[in-house]
């Protein structure tokens, strides 16, 4: 009796018939994975579609495309609509999503965004992080007109007395802004606000129009405006700001400055995922 007479009577598969076996299962699986991430761009391009249309553009059986749709169903990465019976993306993408818009780094998808408007308005551009009571500065570009600016890269600036820091302030939870705010809140200049409730005011406004402004309130004679960056889901992640002198930034220039700055703000949020 042969190896493969004995393998087939203990009903193992000849070596090279595993082998084949193996070929054709990995193939098969690679397949499925395509056809499920088709299915998904699918669904990201319709907005939604049924079992028949998925299964026309997978040119595939509907019996097929039933099974790749359970499968991403089971796992959150599709859901149906039971009064049509239509499927959409689930909020499991929006999980992938979000741990895809962590790992990317703000501070190099903003070179471009900083680089743009520091060019553009001659003054010093930044993008500050919270760092649990203060924001971090953690890129940096400067304008023709800020050359001889001091530089902000690195440090840690006060929240009540920055524009980036109301921003951070005003989109933060309630819970974490009131304890900041409960606290002694230092003065830097005649015109830093201290008081809580002035600055509760303050915060409002920072969210009705868009963006925070400091005029002399952490140093005499320096003005910044700065705005939110969004990751995907929304969520405040970050400031844009641009500051420089009172005698280039006060007065007239403001209204100019904010909607420029908030125009580069949406950019830098879209690059960071938000809005898709």
């Amino acid at each position: 009796m042969t190896r493969t007479q004995k393998q087939a009577d203990r009903g193992e598969e000849p070596f090279g018939n595993s082998e084949k076996q193996s070929g054709r299962g990995t193939a098969s699986a690679v397949q499925s994975v395509d056809r499920a991430v088709s299915v998904l761009e699918i669904l990201a391009r319709h907005g939604e579609a049924g079992v028949t249309e998925i299964a026309d553009e997978l040119d595939v059986h509907k019996s097929t495309a039933f099974r790749l749709l359970g499968v991403l169903e089971n796992r959150g990465l599709v859901a149906q609509a039971k009064d049509r019976g239509k499927y959409y993306l689930g909020a499991g993408v929006l999980r992938l999503a979000g741990a895809a818009a962590v790992r990317l780094d703000i501070s190099q998808e903003g070179v471009p965004v900083c680089r743009e408007l520091a060019d553009e308005l001659g003054e010093t551009v930044n993008i500050a992080v919270l760092d649990e009571d203060a924001a971090v500065n953690i890129m940096q570009a400067r304008g023709t007109a800020s050359v001889t600016a001091q530089n902000w890269l690195g440090r840690r600036t006060p929240l009540h007395a920055t524009s980036s820091g109301k921003v951070l302030l005003a989109h933060m939870s309630p819970t974490l802004r009131e304890g900041l705010l409960a606290r002694s809140l230092p003065r830097f200049t005649e015109r830093t606000i201290t008081g809580s409730s002035a600055l509760r005011g303050e915060l409002e406004a920072v969210v009705e129009q868009g963006y925070g402004l400091t005029i002399e309130e952490l140093e005499l004679g320096l003005t910044a405006v700065a705005v939110p960056i969004r990751a995907h889901d929304g969520k405040v992640i970050a400031a844009l700001s641009v500051s420089g002198p009172m005698y280039r930034l006060g007065g007239d220039r403001v209204p100019e400055v904010a909607k420029r700055t908030v125009a580069a703000g949406a950019d830098l949020s879209r690059r960071m995922g938000y809005g898709f």
